[in-house]
């Protein structure tokens, strides 16, 4: 699989672990940033990391901030995402198998490095269940292209 991770200055901390649990298990990993610690703006990282998954098809996303919240709210602004934040291994398992989610998202401080570790192979092992789960996620496909009166 492939990956594109990026962070806020919040989420910073865990990106090399990260980069480096998702490489040891054969993964390819492209780092958006940011270079350091210093303040960022996680809209920013979002975005990026979303358009980037948009643009190459069938790669994946990874984004981390402080509590996950607001990077995934930003990340699921882009048509055709659905980022969804993950607390543990059957919630990114879930997301994977009925929602067909393309960003894994969670909080640097709210998760720990196992539940990371568990949280990636989750997302990594489960695939979309298709069948009754099609039609919702075309649903939420819909959403992002209708206005808020329908």
């Amino acid at each position: 699989m492939k990956f594109y991770i990026a962070t806020d200055h919040a989420g910073y901390a865990l990106k090399e672990f990260v980069k480096d649990y998702v490489t040891s298990k054969g993964h390819q990993i492209i780092d958006l940033g940011p270079d350091s610690a210093d303040r960022v703006d996680y809209p920013d990282f979002a975005k990026k990391c979303a358009n980037s998954v948009i643009s190459d098809n069938g790669s994946f996303g990874i984004l981390i901030c402080g509590t996950g919240i607001g990077i995934s709210i930003s990340a699921n602004k882009i048509k055709g995402i659905r980022a969804a934040l993950c607390h543990d291994a059957y919630t990114a398992s879930m997301t994977r198998a009925h929602n067909n989610a393309n960003i894994l998202c969670f909080g640097e401080r709210v998760v720990g490095k196992g539940v990371i570790e568990n949280m990636i192979d989750a997302f990594c092992d489960t695939p979309f269940e298709g069948g009754r789960h099609a039609g919702r996620v075309s649903k939420i496909e819909d959403c992002s292209m209708g206005s808020n009166l329908d």
